[in-house]
């Protein structure tokens, strides 16, 4: 069986970024997965992105976003905010462009055999290579945190991710836990969708709805991408300075363009508010108690609850040749400067790669910087899959 010299896992943004980069290097790949299906079918119709205008997909910035736009004759003004689906068709047309083609198929198993990866995939082959490049996506991350599921009759909870077709929702009442931007547009699109009635229960004060700006991430994103380690080896006041930044823009604003759909008389909020408990009525209804003592009746549970990375919970990695060698620090892979993992060979990028280059990287922002710094390194690396 031919050894490529790099499989990369996963067809998401990340992915299609190292592809494109691997193949202006010359580097001999193979990729699994299928071409952006988080995005196809954990995320819901009529999402919008909150995307800055310049962020896109290719490291040689050839194959831009703007550029795409350009061959459809739509101007960018037009479609800002972004709509997933017009995401998607760049990508595709990103992968189209650039003659990316992928297996259609999952890796199940990763293993290290004779000094090799080998990838047994869900179709049957078996995929031989020196290095390997993952993007796990978040899906696999979600988070369900105890002290609400404990409360919830088992059954009767999605998260988001879980929960993008509404029409099964159609003429109920929700329930959603968390106060960011995916819970208000869920609940948005919910209503919308048919939905009678939505509740919104989170801790914190209700978020202001104002434009996020990110053009102050641009600059970042190139320090990045031109210096080795550049994040990591920031002083820790000025990391915690930019994540304060990030989580400024990303966390404490909704986007304007949900205000006036959040207004609704069947939309009703409850910030600084938690669930105490809740029990099943006889005709199904959920009977939930809310701090301070007011009781809501509804039918269904989604917890906008988001994400929170554990390497170790990465279903592919094999549980004897990698974890034992895989090191983590609060459920984060332990990187180098070029996204590799304390796994020879193993590079870990995205949103599990926050930790060590920074928030950008749970964002579409990253995917050039990440992909040029990746292909660079496994050019410059001796076949096999010894460290340098």
């Amino acid at each position: 069986m031919p050894t490529k010299q790099l499989l990369i896992i996963g067809a998401g943004p990340y992915g299609l970024s190292v592809a494109a980069y691997a193949k202006h290097l010359g580097i001999d790949y193979a990729m699994s997965g299928s071409p952006m299906e988080f995005w196809r079918n954990q995320m819901p119709k009529g999402m919008l992105l909150r995307s800055g205008s310049t962020w896109q997909l290719d490291p040689l910035e050839i194959h831009t976003l703007h550029r795409y736009l350009e061959s459809k004759g739509v101007a960018l003004e037009r479609v800002s905010p972004l709509p997933l689906d017009l995401f998607i068709d760049y990508a595709s047309w990103f992968a189209e462009e650039l003659g990316i083609k992928t297996l259609n198929s999952y890796v199940r198993n990763l293993e290290i055999i004779d000094g090799h990866f080998e990838a047994f995939v869900e179709n049957g082959e078996t995929l031989s290579a020196d290095t390997v490049v993952t993007s796990p996506g978040v899906g696999m991350f979600r988070n369900l945190p105890a002290e609400i599921t404990d409360k919830l009759p088992h059954g009767r909870y999605t998260h988001t991710s879980s929960t993008v077709n509404f029409e099964p929702l159609a003429g109920r009442r929700c329930l959603i836990i968390g106060g960011r931007q995916s819970a208000f547009e869920w609940a948005a699109l919910m209503v919308e969708a048919g939905v009678a009635e939505v509740h919104l229960v989170y801790r914190h004060e209700t978020p202001q709805f104002a434009p996020s700006d990110w053009m102050w991430v641009d600059p970042l994103l190139k320090q990045a991408k031109e210096v080795p380690g550049w994040f990591r080896n920031l002083p820790n006041s000025e990391k915690e300075a930019i994540e304060r930044r990030f989580w400024g823009e990303g966390r404490l604003k909704l986007e304007p363009w949900l205000a006036a759909r959040i207004v609704q008389d069947n939309i009703r909020l409850w910030p600084h508010t938690q669930i105490e408990s809740c029990k099943v009525l006889a005709d199904g209804t959920l009977h939930v108690r809310l701090s301070g003592g007011t009781i809501i009746d509804v039918d269904h549970v989604v917890l906008a609850t988001g994400y929170h990375v554990d390497a170790q919970k990465v279903p592919y990695f094999s549980q004897t040749t990698i974890l034992p060698q895989l090191k983590t620090a609060g459920g984060f892979p332990c990187l180098d400067e070029s996204f590799q993992t304390s796994v020879p060979g193993l590079y870990i990028t995205g949103f599990a790669a926050t930790r060590d280059f920074g928030p950008f990287y749970g964002f579409i922002s990253g995917c050039p910087s990440s992909a040029k710094i990746i292909g660079d390194h496994i050019r410059s690396r001796p076949s096999g899959r010894s460290k340098e």
